[in-house]
């Protein structure tokens, strides 16, 4: 997190390290744990959790610097880079954004760029992939007066594309040399994301 530049977020999201595994998750263990935290608490505040595999030989190269400080995919063979809970559904990334008052709210695609996002001051939700809209969670954006549907390539260009056909207050925005908003984030700084949207 802190190579991401999202340290300081670490805590308000959340996050934690599977050390040790309780009997059944044993497939956990290594990864980094994202909850996914409802906005209306409840015993323990969260709704589900993702598992994001972080083992040294997936993301980092062997001179030991992750793969994305170098401009580089990761290499998860064998498995994809995310896991969810057995017959979990798609959910919405920080939903509690949506309670925030802000006239203007960004979509993205991943936790991490939610969380760019955060720490750059703008209120953010995150779909877990191009595939994973659900059109019940698109009632909730109608009410800001723009929201900024961050596209980082062409799959996510067509994802927001999508989307904005049924958001009037919807503006897709293209990241520039197919940066995510986290790279972004590590190689310009928070003001970049802002201006990224002229805010």
């Amino acid at each position: 997190m802190t190579a991401r530049g999202l340290a300081d977020m670490a805590g308000r999201f959340g996050l934690g390290y599977v050390r040790l595994a309780l009997p059944g998750h044993e497939r956990y263990a290594g990864s980094l744990c994202i909850p996914y935290i409802r906005p209306a608490g409840g015993a323990d505040g969260v709704a589900t959790c993702r598992f994001r595999c972080i083992a040294d030989e997936c993301v980092k190269d062997t001179d030991g610097f992750y793969l994305f400080q170098k401009g580089e995919k990761e290499r998860h063979q064998g498995h994809g880079k995310y896991k969810s809970l057995p017959g979990d559904p798609p959910r919405l990334y920080n939903t509690p954004a949506l309670i925030e008052p802000s006239p203007v709210l960004v979509v993205v695609e991943g936790e991490f760029d939610t969380q760019s996002w955060t720490l750059a001051g703008i209120s953010a939700v995150g779909a877990p992939g191009t595939g994973t809209w659900r059109d019940y969670w698109t009632p909730a954006l109608l009410g800001y007066e723009v929201v900024y549907l961050i596209a980082e390539d062409d799959p996510g260009l067509v994802f927001m594309d999508q989307l904005a056909a049924d958001l009037p207050n919807g503006k897709v925005i293209k990241m520039t040399d197919s940066q995510d908003s986290n790279a972004v984030l590590i190689n310009f700084g928070p003001q970049a994301l802002r201006k990224r949207i002229g805010l």
